[in-house]
């Protein structure tokens, strides 16, 4: 296998709202580069990159698919990202081990709720991009508007560096701004064009939007700002110079269009990629920790630099077993060798390597720095470790992974599947970190929990069909939270004494709500003097995160509390770990009963899009629901409803509003943060009354 200088790969993610054409446009990159021979359609369930059966059956992307692809002898790596909310997580974790991202816009829709998630998620991860206006041959579609709102919604500094020519049903090719050159396409399958001199016409337009371009990028880089004020001539070779560097330092989004489906654009993007985004060697080391020490160290990218990866995906092969995808960012990892796990600290032996394409596997005897690739026979290795040598470990940060807002019931059909049924979700939860499988001590319920609806539907299809387990599954709920509302003082004493040595534990804390939502439960340690020997401190910590995991009010799961241990006491002989983990757990308990502990619920943000006629119903309907809105637009001949809604009152939305609208609004939603239950629902939660979106679980 020719080996590939780091400074000609690119490790790409495309990403954007549901439905504005991520799958179709991956599926034409394939094509024009020669990975693929024929176009896979979404909608007739063909695309490559669309390997599952429950995507291929919905028509949308699941789960993130890596492939590579070669274009001018540039190696690029693309992951395809899932544009649904319920699979976030997708996202997350591909953005964290990606150097560049393709952001995906529809040229009607403009920039849509999930647009702004992305678009957020690629900010915290600092990952530069550049924006891609799809859909330009659609009715309704405008390219500056979209631009308009890419700096109104994102607050990006992004430029066109192209123009359509054509619009709508006549979108025939491309006018490029820094070369003054028209790209015509000659042929339906987008291979064959040509570039032509601009049309008379057309050179007002194109020196004003070329203009605009050199003031944007004027903006942010001090050399064209001075070539600019003094008036000089900017040649194409400089404008593309400063796009890349600007890029780069992510102080400047270049904007392009097409249209995918029309197989029109899709090589010029990929020109954009080899021109603008960033190799490995780009961009600035990656920093991590030195477990033992805590320092800070860096992860320079080079292959003469020891081994590091992280894993970002954990994926379930029926043939191979665990595939674990890592991202190489220094040395070279060669298949049969051992490597170090430094989050878990265990040493894993590599079985076998595959350069993955979807679901197919490419066995390679070794992958380096730059690499994305997947390993298999990792035993202990999850999402968010990080592997090294032994002599040289370093601890990458791992990522945040959100909490889930569903749950339902599921339990086996016979006690046979019963074991199956465990085996099963072990490994969904392996793969997923945003799902979760919690055993309810009190009911004796196995609760699956994820992001939304379609996630567990995902789920529980896959258990049924994948797995080939027979199971049933109860009615969705919504996943509460109990917390506290004010500041208070517990102490919690555990004393047993039955004949022979007793136990003796005891523990002041002070409970507090978090000053920031969305925190979790903390623990802090201020014993001062001795007070509790510190080989009993994690015991209190696990006492604390143990009562955590069941509230006072309705059992649920509690949040965002402050918890610091100030004070307690031990005897020589019957003080014990367990003694302090129970004494913490009754202190914890006790001090949420005093707190006037509140209930809480997930709060989502919806955006619906609906015609002027029904928007009376449609705001009436979401009055109902305890909705509030938050804003109003108009886009073409339709109208926009933003709002924040109760999860709880919004279970199986499609139908009531299909049914409101005779089927012409459509709506999407993302968990936004949790707020407190109105009182009088409250109570009905608590004493079981609020029907079977509320019920306790």
């Amino acid at each position: 296998m020719k080996k590939i200088s780091l400074d000609k790969i690119r490790n790409i993610g495309i990403i954007a709202h549901i439905d504005a054409g991520k799958t179709t446009t991956t599926e034409r990159i394939l094509y024009y580069t020669g990975k693929t021979y024929k176009l896979g359609e979404v909608h007739e369930g063909t695309a490559t990159m669309d390997w599952m059966v429950q995507e291929q059956e919905r028509g949308i992307t699941i789960t993130s698919a890596a492939t590579t692809c070669i274009w001018r002898d540039i190696s690029i790596n693309v992951i395809d990202t899932p544009g649904h909310v319920d699979f976030t997580i997708e996202v997350e974790r591909s953005l964290k081990v990606l150097d560049g991202a393709v952001v995906i816009f529809c040229a009607v829709g403009g920039v849509e709720p999930q647009s702004e998630t992305v678009w957020r998620q690629a900010d915290r991860y600092e990952v530069p991009r550049i924006a891609f206006v799809n859909k330009m041959d659609r009715t309704g579609s405008d390219f500056f508007q979209v631009i308009k709102q890419i700096h109104k919604r994102l607050g990006a500094n992004a430029a066109a560096i192209q123009l359509p020519f054509g619009k709508e049903s006549d979108f025939a090719g491309l006018i490029d701004l820094i070369d003054k050159k028209l790209t015509f396409y000659t042929d339906d399958m987008g291979k064959e064009f040509e570039d032509r001199p601009l049309p008379p016409e057309l050179h007002g337009d194109v020196e004003k939007y070329r203009t605009i371009l050199i003031e944007k990028l004027a903006e942010v880089d001090d050399k064209i700002m001075e070539d600019y004020l003094q008036g000089k001539e900017i040649s194409a070779q400089e404008i593309k110079e400063t796009i890349r560097r600007t890029v780069i330092a992510n102080k400047f989004v270049p904007v392009l269009c097409g249209s995918a489906f029309k197989n029109k654009g899709i090589q010029l993007v990929l020109d954009a990629v080899c021109d603008y985004l960033p190799s490995p060697v780009d961009l600035p080391p990656i920093k991590g920790t030195n477990p033992d020490s805590g320092d800070f160290e860096e992860i320079t990218a080079s292959e003469e630099a020891p081994f590091c990866a992280f894993c970002f995906k954990v994926a379930t092969d029926p043939f191979v077993g665990k595939l674990n995808y890592i991202r190489v960012y220094s040395g070279v990892l060669n298949s049969g060798s051992y490597i170090y796990n430094a989050t878990k600290r265990e040493r894993e032996r590599v079985a076998k390597i595959v350069k993955m394409h979807a679901n197919h596997q490419e066995i390679v005897e070794s992958v380096s720095c730059g690499d994305i690739a997947a390993a298999v026979g990792l035993k202990e290795t999850k999402t968010g470790d990080t592997l090294c040598t032994q002599e040289n470990h370093i601890l990458i940060e791992a990522m945040r992974f959100p909490e889930p807002v569903i749950q339902q019931a599921v339990e086996p059909k016979s006690k046979d599947a019963q074991e199956k049924l465990g085996m099963a979700l072990h490994k969904l939860e392996d793969e997923d970190p945003s799902f979760k499988v919690i055993y309810n001590q009190e009911t004796g319920q196995t609760l699956i929990a994820g992001m939304g609806q379609l996630h567990l539907e995902v789920i529980i299809d896959r258990i049924l069909r994948e797995f080939k387990v027979e199971a049933q599954v109860g009615q969705p709920q919504v996943a509460y939270r109990e917390t506290l509302t004010k500041k208070v003082s517990s102490v919690g004493k555990f004393i047993s004494q039955s004949g022979g040595r007793g136990q003796y534990g005891h523990v002041v804390l002070e409970m507090e709500p978090q000053e920031v939502p969305g925190t979790g439960i903390t623990f802090e340690d201020k014993i001062k003097s001795g007070a509790i020997p510190r080989e009993f401190i994690p015991s209190v910590k696990q006492g604390v995160m143990g009562a955590a995991k069941s509230g006072v009010l309705a059992n649920y799961p509690v949040t965002d509390v402050k918890v610091t241990l100030v004070d307690g006491s031990f005897h020589e002989v019957d003080s014990s770990e367990l003694a302090f983990q129970m004494a913490a757990s009754i202190g914890f308990t006790e001090g949420l009963r005093k707190a006037r502990p509140i209930l809480m619920e997930p709060i989502m943000d919806i955006e619906i899009i609906v015609p002027e006629e029904y928007m009376g119903q449609v705001i009436g309907d979401l009055s109902a629901r305890r909705a509030k809105i938050s804003s109003l637009s108009q886009r073409h001949n339709l109208r926009t409803v933003r709002a924040s809604v109760p999860l709880a009152e919004i279970f199986n939305y499609a139908t009531s509003l299909r049914s409101l609208t005779q089927g012409r609004a459509s709506y999407t939603m993302e968990p936004s943060h949790y707020a407190q239950v109105p009182s009088h629902i409250a109570e009905k939660i608590i004493t079981g009354l609020a029907g079977t979106s509320t019920r306790r679980t």
